[in-house]
């Protein structure tokens, strides 16, 4: 049989591409390497608690476009992402508002708060070159070394002094007491997971799963017109003009007997000492209860470990500096030159994407193409 489009990864891009593909008439192959679809937005139930496999996964957006695209095949619950900040045993709100800056100097007022970080900010004379330049002109010095320094050097394994001002440019402040992360109109999470919402994006596609594109391309490609690849960007090219660096994260998953281990879905770990960057409680994504609203009896954490990532590692976040981001540039114009192959996602485009980027950079896609 003979296929429109072949699609390299079941995740949220190419599960997109396939449904728009699909009500445009194609036909259309779906593969990916895993044995699962949904990408790292895998979820599944465990002792009745979604667990979300590769970390947390809150969608918000501003796109109404986007947005009703989404609950076209999910309901999205009302989850607000509150996370909170723990460095030493000291609990701060996350994102930086006016319950934060409580905590750390004892001030109640906006003008106190915008007063002290105007303050600390004088440090910085010019232009932020660095990431750690960058957060001080933002929130100040107390507040980089206790709550951005250690987690931020954790989470990339290299120095603030080392890492580019453009991560941290968005970190939220705020002179409020709004505990909500996302400066979003729209914000929730499926309410049967993700999983289920892909699963209904690619109802209708021809799915095999345990499959390796890369390994097998020359097949793979008989057996369609055009391929949308949402893996490795480099990989696809066999690395020949060198690795992109990325950063990976392992997962410790444990199982508790109690009905309440931390309080919040997500609490950072902002001291360097401590290995792990944050512990999220799957439960309360879903408010502790089950799908009949009863409270759930035990729990299940995961903390994070960042890792340094290696060739057959599972990789997580493209690095954006300048070396990767030149050698990106370099690979995405062999992209641009490549017949027949569309290019997109994450990896696919070796960039930092929310989810709803993702979406909205598949429809506009699909928009171009079919």
């Amino acid at each position: 049989m003979k296929y429109d489009f072949l699609i390299v990864g079941a995740g949220l891009y190419g599960a997109v591409f396939a449904r728009k593909a699909l009500d445009r008439g194609k036909k259309v192959l779906v593969i990916d390497k895993r044995p699962h679809i949904a990408g790292n937005i895998y979820t599944e139930k465990d002792e009745g608690i979604l667990v979300h496999r590769y970390g947390a996964h809150i969608f918000h957006t501003n796109n109404k476009t986007v947005w009703n695209y989404v609950n076209r095949f999910a309901d999205f619950n009302r989850f607000t992402n509150s996370p909170v900040a723990n460095c030493r045993g000291e609990l701060y709100s996350l994102p930086f508002n006016m319950y934060t800056f409580n905590r750390m100097w004892g001030i109640v007022t906006p003008e106190e708060a915008a007063a002290k970080i105007a303050e600390q900010r004088k440090e910085i004379t010019r232009e932020p070159e660095n990431l750690e330049e960058q957060a001080i002109s933002l929130v100040g010095r107390d507040i980089y070394e206790k709550l951005i320094k250690g987690y931020t050097e954790k989470q990339w394994g290299r120095s603030c002094t080392e890492l580019p001002p453009f991560i941290i440019r968005r970190l939220p402040v705020r002179f409020t007491y709004d505990n909500n992360y996302f400066n979003s109109l729209y914000q929730g999470i499926p309410v049967h997971g993700y999983t289920e919402m892909i699963a209904r994006m690619l109802d209708g596609t021809e799915i095999r799963l345990n499959e390796d594109y890369l390994a097998d391309r020359q097949v793979f490609n008989a057996l369609a017109d055009r391929v949308v690849y949402t893996g490795p960007l480099d990989a696809f090219f066999d690395h020949r003009l060198g690795l992109l660096q990325y950063r990976s994260v392992r997962f410790e998953d444990e199982h508790l007997k109690t009905g309440n281990y931390q309080g919040n879905a997500v609490v950072n770990y902002t001291d360097r000492d401590v290995p792990f960057t944050r512990i999220i409680e799957h439960k309360w994504f879903e408010f502790g209860k089950d799908e009949d609203g009863n409270d759930l009896p035990t729990t299940i954490i995961s903390r994070e470990y960042p890792a340094e990532w290696k060739p057959g590692d599972e990789p997580y976040y493209p690095i954006n500096d300048k070396v990767n981001n030149d050698l990106a540039d370099a690979y995405r114009k062999l992209a641009a030159s490549e017949k027949g192959v569309i290019f997109g996602g994450r990896l696919g485009d070796y960039r930092y994407y929310d989810m709803d980027v993702v979406v909205e950079q598949a429809l506009r896609r699909c928009s171009e193409v079919l």
